[in-house]
């Protein structure tokens, strides 16, 4: 059944996200949640509007008639905050993923309070179930206690002040009417659950509880250490990556959303909602680097684990499993972006970056005085053991690309994992046996990509031997410490040049016609600048690329932009955006990494 609303999608770059250590819901700037999995992020999803305009599930709360609106996180927050204003008035919509004074709540509470500033302001509030893709078809249940609601295996209730009016009450959709005068205060909340009991709370008690989850996010930001020139910058994007910690597990998702397109219309939409090695590495490193220990203790204690259970995977899922088989959804997707998939390919594939990212983090995590167990030695041993053995077979690359060949980056990146682990072997932190098996190989490896991966032509490391191809993954090889800087320089200001369009980057020669410029790629090529001592020009171009993106969204980052329009592209919140820009920014600050 098709349902009347808006009459367009919004832009990507109108969501913002909230999250509560389990689940990340997106809130557009109409007041509309879009996105919601419950009880998990990996769940299916209650609310889908965002994948099926006509027919997807969603939760408004938006002003009747014409208005304009504008938002922002509060300081140090992920409670968001936006304010409405219309012909008769303004009002503030303050929302959040409540959490309690010790952390994460047993069950998921989505708290928006409306609190009125001048005038009189109305609100409709439309709460439509979807039904993941006809699969499931939700109703309503009353009992002497309550009215729930169930979608699936998710049983909920819509809580609501004295000042909602309830017009229709179905199994589709509840609908209703809320004003607010200056000065006055209304709330409407959704607490859900999986198949489990849930606690009937009363909107008094869910109201003061946005204010308690706001003060527990400013205490956690009060521990972030970096102090630099681009804190506020650094702060939100911690928050956002905070957001994708799962906290039952610590496991870190790549991004909260499924199938948002590459490129609208295109084919490149994908199932992030999975903790891929590479994500998890560089987060483990990013929460290092600004002093938020814990989040980096656990995440890299789950990634241990993941390794001695299953072996070095390019991803698992949050709870710790291995993927099963990427399936399409019956969904139109974002502004017709087909197919819309649940799963992801990437899990049957090799990738030899992950040896290097599983290394460089546990020399991160030893560089900041910290300690490695025995049984933890062990298993980095073996990996470095299984990365000296398999690093002449081909891979799949950075990239996950179809094709298997013999990458650079995927070289790069195994010398990288054994140049790490000879000089955890000589600091005692790991078994040092094959210390000098390590040692050989990863001279061998430097050896092969001096000799195979340099174009002269090109005056630049390319992306597989005898290419002609760049690839802006390459710009991570200043960090990683793998040459002189005479070629990687060289190679900087290739990527620069041939990827380049405008302030951003694209991944690699040929997607410029079916996917946006890839985000991280910029940061990454402002980073090696620095690195490479050019610290006045990464500034300045670090400050632009920050003001163009101050223009978009509430601070929340996508995959991609459209270089031309800056419209946002690919899944979101995207931790591989955040944590590149936390380490752009320490790094033109002249922080230590």
């Amino acid at each position: 059944m098709e349902r009347p609303g808006r009459p367009s999608a919004l832009p990507l770059e109108s969501y913002a996200a909230l999250g509560d250590g389990r689940s990340v819901a997106l809130v557009g700037l109409d007041g509309s949640i879009d996105w919601w999995c419950v009880p998990n992020m990996n769940s299916a999803p209650m609310l889908d509007r965002i994948l099926d305009e006509r027919r997807g599930g969603f939760f408004t709360l938006t002003p009747r008639g014409e208005f304009t609106s504008h938002r922002a996180y509060r300081p140090g927050s992920n409670v968001l905050e936006t304010v409405f204003e219309t012909s008769t008035g303004r009002a503030r919509l303050v929302e959040a993923l409540n959490s309690g004074s010790g952390g994460r709540l047993p069950w998921c509470e989505l708290a928006r309070r409306i609190e009125g500033l001048e005038g009189e302001v109305t609100f409709e509030m439309r709460l439509v179930f979807g039904t993941q893709a006809d699969t499931i078809c939700p109703f309503l249940y009353t009992n002497a206690n309550a009215t729930t609601f169930h979608a699936g295996s998710v049983i909920g209730l819509l809580r609501y002040s004295d000042g909602v009016r309830i017009e229709e009450e179905g199994d589709g959709e509840i609908r209703g009417v809320v004003g607010v005068r200056a000065g006055g205060r209304e709330l409407v909340a959704i607490l859900a659950g999986e198949n489990e009991p849930l606690v009937v709370e009363s909107p008094e008690v869910i109201d003061a509880r946005i204010d308690v989850t706001h003060e527990e996010w400013r205490q956690w930001c009060a521990g972030i250490r970096f102090q630099g020139s681009y804190r506020d910058a650094v702060i939100r994007s911690a928050l956002a990556l905070k957001l994708l910690l799962y906290s039952p597990t610590g496991a870190i998702a790549a991004a909260a959303t499924c199938s948002l397109p590459e490129g609208i219309g295109g084919e490149k939409n994908y199932d992030y909602r999975y903790a891929w090695v590479r994500d998890a590495s560089y987060t483990i490193k990013a929460f290092l680097r600004i002093g938020a220990a814990a989040e980096a203790k656990g995440a890299f204690t789950w990634l241990i684990k993941r390794l001695a259970e299953h072996g070095a995977l390019v991803c698992y899922t949050l709870e710790g499993g291995v993927l099963g088989e990427e399936v399409e959804i019956d969904l139109p997707g974002y502004r017709g972006s087909r197919p819309v998939r649940r799963g992801n390919q990437a899990a049957g594939q090799h990738q030899h970056g992950i040896y290097g990212d599983i290394f460089e983090t546990a020399a991160r995590f030893v560089a900041g005085g910290n300690v490695l167990d025995p049984h933890s030695a062990s298993v980095l041993a073996a990996v470095a053991d299984r990365c000296a053995e398999t690093w002449r077979q081909p891979d799949s690359g950075i990239w996950e690309l179809s094709e298997r060949g013999h990458y650079t980056m995927s070289k790069i990146s195994a010398w990288q994992a054994l140049a790490r682990a000879v000089e955890l072997a000589d600091g005692g932190h790991v078994p040092a046996t094959c210390r000098d098996r390590w040692a050989r190989s990863r001279d061998r490896i430097a050896e092969w990509v001096d000799a195979n991966c340099w174009s002269e032509e090109q005056q630049a490391y390319v992306m597989v031997p005898g290419g002609d191809k760049l690839d802006a993954s390459l710009a991570l090889a200043v960090r990683f410490g793998f040459d002189g800087r005479d070629r990687l320089e060289k190679t900087l200001r290739a990527l620069d040049d041939r990827l380049g369009r405008g302030l951003f980057h694209y991944r690699y020669h040929g997607v410029e016609n079916d996917e946006g410029c890839f985000l991280a790629c910029t940061f990454w090529i402002i980073e090696g600048l620095a690195l490479l001592g050019h610290r006045d020009e990464a500034r300045l171009r670090f400050d632009e690329v920050m003001a163009a993106l101050d223009t978009r969204g509430a601070g929340i980052l996508a995959e991609m932009v459209d270089p031309d329009t800056l419209a946002f592209l690919g899944n979101m919140p995207q931790g591989l955006s955040h944590l590149a820009l936390i380490q752009t920014a320490a790094t033109v600050d002249g922080c230590p990494l």
